[in-house]
């Protein structure tokens, strides 16, 4: 796991390749907590139960999923821009 700290125009990645469920969920849920509203968190994985499950779970938190995108050979990047309820 990969975690990009440095904040470029309030984006953030989180590399989550070769990780399976629930952890790519726990991890892209704890790294949205610590966002501010409107921030965006672009996450890579390649474990594809979770291309469904992350993006319910930050959903149903209230966050917008803003895209989810096959990158390479069975690796998928979620886009997510955080949200404060």
């Amino acid at each position: 796991m990969k975690i990009d700290l440095s904040k470029q125009s309030n984006i953030k990645t989180l590399d989550l390749k070769g990780q399976i469920c629930p952890w790519p969920v726990i991890f892209t849920m704890k790294e949205l907590q610590k966002m501010n509203d409107g921030d965006i968190l672009k996450v890579t994985i390649d474990h594809l139960p979770s291309t469904l499950n992350i993006p319910a779970a930050a959903s149903k938190e209230g966050n917008e999923v803003v895209s989810s995108t096959e990158i390479g050979d069975g690796v998928f990047q979620i886009e997510i821009k955080h949200n404060i309820i």
